[in-house]
């Protein structure tokens, strides 16, 4: 029997979840409480998990280095007590004051902190790292491209880019994801777009991979954040 598993990732319609069992299906689910209450022994998703209390994760730098031309794919993930600014400007101020030297926020990532919000506030409330665990998908197709990073950039001008989707979708076909069965996208472009789909499948290959115990792990050993929320990337 295969048991099923999940991959998300943010998008702007809410997340959208590729649920991996005997065949691949998806879903868009407004909140991340949505994902939690679907049928998936792991959940692998694309998002900070534990928040450290001065500016980046001891294996953020790793991370970045490994992947070569997609390192501005990840961020070191910012102090804890910035996270939880709601306005800019602040989050960049206090950010600074608790990094050494000061480090600024990319309104990039800014941008993702209601969605690093909403997960942190579940996680902290039950115990459920056993089932959710932080994913990249640039992590993954390094690992999937013989853990080489990828010449090919999803996205162009803030637009899916052919070629980089393209190199994605045969990565994730030929390390063993049903791709060619998964459902065509039937939501809105505003609320999911195609690189948020494959992000997705690549988390849930991850999943699986954390599921059978095969899964690459960057950590400290141990990194826990205040709440005791273990902080680590898998691939």
């Amino acid at each position: 029997m295969t048991e099923t598993v999940i991959g998300v990732d943010g998008c702007p319609g809410g997340w959208i979840a590729v649920i991996w069992g005997k065949t691949p299906a998806h879903r868009l689910c407004p909140a991340f409480n949505d994902v939690l209450a679907l049928e998936g022994k792991v959940i692998a998703v694309d998002m900070p998990i534990g928040f450290p209390e001065t500016h980046g994760r001891s294996f953020d730098s790793e991370v970045r280095k490994v992947l070569g031309p997609r390192r501005s794919s990840v961020f070191p993930v910012p102090s804890r007590a910035a996270v939880m600014c709601a306005d800019y400007r602040e989050a960049c101020r206090i950010n600074r004051a608790n990094s050494e030297p000061p480090k600024s926020i990319g309104k990039q990532c800014f941008n993702l902190f209601p969605k690093m919000r909403e997960i942190d506030a579940l996680l902290r409330e039950a115990p459920l790292q056993h089932r959710v665990f932080e994913a990249h998908p640039e992590v993954a197709f390094w690992a999937m491209n013989g853990r080489r990073p990828l010449n090919d950039p999803k996205k162009q001008n803030s637009k899916p880019f052919n070629p980089g989707i393209a190199l994605r979708r045969k990565l994730l076909a030929l390390s063993g994801f049903p791709l060619a069965k998964l459902p065509p996208l039937a939501y809105l472009k505003r609320e999911v777009a195609i690189d948020d789909l494959i992000d997705a499948c690549a988390c849930a290959w991850v999943a699986r991979r954390i599921l059978r115990g095969e899964n690459l792990r960057f950590s400290g050993e141990p990194e826990m954040d205040r709440y005791n929320l273990r902080m680590e990337l898998n691939a």
